[in-house]
């Protein structure tokens, strides 16, 4: 199992940035993808950024060239740069991890979440 913590969310006004942490503990040698996702109030759930242990990159739509998904293989720490941020970027961010061990068993984690809030 991988235990998740998000740091960086606040509260920031529209056009500014914002970076945020996603720490990993635990089972984190078999991560082979990271996520972030984000939930605003009345909405579902949508992938914003995905990196691989590769370092294979893919962004949802509505946050392309404006974030930017990284991550430190040695630290296990994945960032989520977010510039230019707008209103409708207000939301929870969750990291999201999956994990496939030698043995073949797949997982899944969540964290708890940051809050990230736009004002306009």
């Amino acid at each position: 199992q991988v235990q998740l913590e998000e740091t960086g969310g606040d509260l920031v006004q529209a056009g500014e940035s914002l970076r945020l942490a996603c720490f990993g503990a635990g089972e984190t040698a078999n991560i082979d993808v990271t996520r972030w996702h984000r939930q605003a109030p009345g909405k579902e759930r949508e992938l914003v950024a995905e990196i691989t242990s590769g370092g294979i990159t893919k962004y949802g739509d509505s946050v392309k060239g404006r974030f930017t998904i990284s991550r430190d293989n040695l630290k296990m720490i994945t960032y989520l740069r977010m510039d230019n941020l707008k209103p409708e970027d207000t939301a929870r961010y969750y990291c999201w991890v999956h994990s496939r061990r030698p043995w073949g068993t797949q997982t899944e984690d969540w964290g708890q979440g940051t809050q990230v809030t736009v004002s306009s």
